[in-house]
């Protein structure tokens, strides 16, 4: 009989609430429901008293594991900084994410509280106030927090070489043209990036679209998602919000103002910043294409098909923005 490798499994929930239950000093036994499956797989837990907890387990993904001890402790450091986000659940033991062993190897789980709240809408200004503000938020108390052996740096060779070569590698792009614009358009974006020398540094959320957020009573948005997330630049950290606005036939900026009118009411931003972001929604849209295209054994190469026909917004956002400084 021959024995299958596989890629990617997903547990049985009833493996899942046995987990939780053994580890975790919930009222139980809790009840649990799979979400979502992609990137990771995402349960909704319900202990017997009905309090509800988000239970996260990792997948394994072409950058490597999850660095779940840095994103956890820099949640930590959010929570006693007041900034609103999802907190993590301790074990009886005290840790706050586990590993545990699926036939693919081992994947790392965490236990957040449920965020109370509605989810933001994508034209009401005041949610994307609320997320520029909760951002800004989260910058400032960056400055405090100390990322000792964080396993990613959000840097050009993560966010950009390393993605074009995913895409590259997938055999996805088969016309030999657009592969050619594709390594074009990103060698002329890192080039202008590293040229402005100074932009800042910090810990970023890493997938700040607007929507990995709740908006509660207060009106303040909760930050919850921060799996992507670890030192990099602050402008792609900003960038992400505004490539949400304008990717897959998307063209509005209102909100990405709104948005921007919001962080600034906290923190200001630099001219190179701000002007960064804008280059760095292209990065942004390379390091998607490359979580895809990494994909391809998994999902199959109907569903990351769309990558190849991607290098007409990147072109079309570069043509349109910085005409006159591409070469």
């Amino acid at each position: 009989m021959l024995d299958f490798d596989p890629h990617y499994s997903t547990p049985r929930v009833e493996a899942v609430e046995r987990f939780i239950d053994q580890h975790y000093s919930l009222a139980g036994p809790v009840s649990c429901r799979l979400l979502q499956r992609g990137l990771n797989d995402v349960y909704l837990a319900v202990g017997s008293n009905g309090e509800r907890y988000v239970f996260r387990l990792s997948h394994q993904r072409a950058r490597g594991p999850a660095d779940v001890r840095t994103e956890t402790a820099f949640l930590t450091h959010l929570m006693q900084s007041g900034v609103p986000v999802a907190a993590p659940i301790p074990t009886r033991d005290g840790a706050l994410f586990l590993r545990g062993f699926a036939p693919e190897g081992v994947r790392e789980g965490v236990l957040f509280r449920a965020i109370d709240g509605r989810q933001p809408q994508t034209t009401d200004a005041g949610d994307a106030v609320a997320n520029g503000r909760t951002l800004a938020r989260m910058h400032n108390a960056a400055e405090t927090f100390s990322p000792e052996g964080a396993l990613y740096r959000l840097d050009l060779e993560h966010l950009l070489h390393r993605p074009l070569a995913r895409i590259r590698d997938s055999g996805i792009v088969e016309d030999a043209d657009v592969r050619s614009d594709l390594e074009h358009i990103a060698a002329r974006t890192a080039k202008a990036i590293e040229a402005y020398g100074s932009l800042t540094w910090t810990y970023c959320h890493g997938d700040c679209h607007g929507f990995n957020s709740r908006i509660n009573d207060a009106g303040e948005a909760v930050f919850f998602d921060f799996d992507d997330g670890g030192p990099g630049y602050l402008a792609y950290d900003l960038s992400v919000f505004l490539w949400a606005q304008v990717s897959f036939g998307r063209s509005s900026t209102a909100m990405w103002d709104a948005f921007i009118d919001g962080y600034r009411a906290v923190r200001p931003i630099t001219p190179d910043d701000f002007e960064a972001a804008l280059r760095f929604v292209i990065v942004r849209h390379f390091w998607l294409m490359g979580e895809y295209a990494s994909r391809a054994q998994e999902w199959g190469s109907e569903t990351v098909g769309w990558i190849a026909r991607e290098a007409d917004f990147l072109k079309t956002w570069e043509t349109e923005r910085f005409v006159d400084r591409l070469f």
